[in-house]
């Protein structure tokens, strides 16, 4: 009877299938949403902090709906403000205010402070507005799917070359199933990705290329820090929310940092209504 029970669960196989189809469904959605203009796209990373917002609540603070209000608050305004819907001042101001009542609250219940207690409204708000400030540029879709193409192909490049190559641990006591050869497979597919980018669009192959391998590092390290939070707090992934994949979280966790560093260097080199241009124009 148990043998009978166990054959049917899924096995690796049948986890990366279901992992497929989910990311088949879901791609295209967000692209078509993506293409859509800024204003869909910045109601889609809303609609997504939201989500985002709900389960770092329930990872970090145990569920504490005042600070999920918080979270989403901050998010939202991220969002928003980057395509000016909310002026600039107003939601850095409103970023600001939840940041530190998210802080007192923390206080207030006598929860302990960790990295993760103090970092989740930045860590909601600034991915949101990196994203929405750079599709509402002037090459703003290209650097929205010039980011998407790096930080997806450096994820799946680094998914296979771990599970294949495997080898040292790079972090083992954050997340023991990620390996230097899956980091360096980032960067390599972060990199292959900005290259054939660039190549169709157009622009610098070599400046994409580098900056695409960047991008794969990078997303890299978004993945450890809430790898870290769920090792902590003793969570395997932030939600169910997606077959096969997890939660929001679980699926943007690279994204969210490569774009606020996406924005960093966009906004270095030509401001940050004009990010984007500056993102990819070399």
């Amino acid at each position: 009877m148990k043998k009978q029970e166990s054959s049917r669960l899924p096995g690796k196989g049948g986890k990366l299938t279901v992992r497929i189809i989910a990311a088949a469904v879901l791609i295209p959605a967000v692209l078509l949403i993506t293409w859509a203009g800024p204003v869909p796209f910045a109601l889609l990373v809303a609609a997504l902090s939201l989500l985002m917002a709900h389960e770092w609540a329930a990872i970090v603070h145990e569920g504490d709906t005042g600070q999920f209000i918080l979270l989403a608050m901050a998010g939202v305004s991220g969002a928003l403000g980057g395509i000016a819907a909310v002026p600039l001042a107003l939601a850095g101001l409103i970023v600001a205010a939840c940041w530190v009542a998210s802080i007192l609250l923390t206080a207030w219940d006598r929860r302990g402070f960790t990295l993760h207690h103090v970092l989740g409204v930045p860590y909601l708000a600034l991915p949101a507005f990196a994203l929405t400030a750079l599709r509402s540029g002037e090459q703003g879709l290209a650097a929205v799917l010039f980011l998407f193409a790096a930080v997806w192909s450096a994820d799946t490049v680094a998914y296979f070359a771990g599970k294949s190559i495997g080898g040292p641990r790079f972090a083992p006591r954050i997340s023991p199933n990620k390996t230097w050869a899956g980091f360096f497979g980032a960067v390599l597919g972060g990199a292959l990705a900005g290259g054939i980018v660039a190549i169709f669009a157009g622009l610098s192959a070599l400046a994409l290329f580098m900056l695409g391998a960047l991008m794969g590092g990078f997303e890299q390290m978004g993945d450890l820090f809430e790898s870290a939070a769920k090792r902590r707090f003793g969570v395997k992934d932030s939600g169910r929310l997606i077959p096969g994949h997890g939660g929001i979280l679980d699926r943007v966790d690279g994204l969210v940092a490569a774009a606020v560093l996406a924005l960093l260097i966009g906004a270095w080199r030509a401001g940050i209504w004009d990010a984007a241009r500056g993102l990819l124009i070399w």
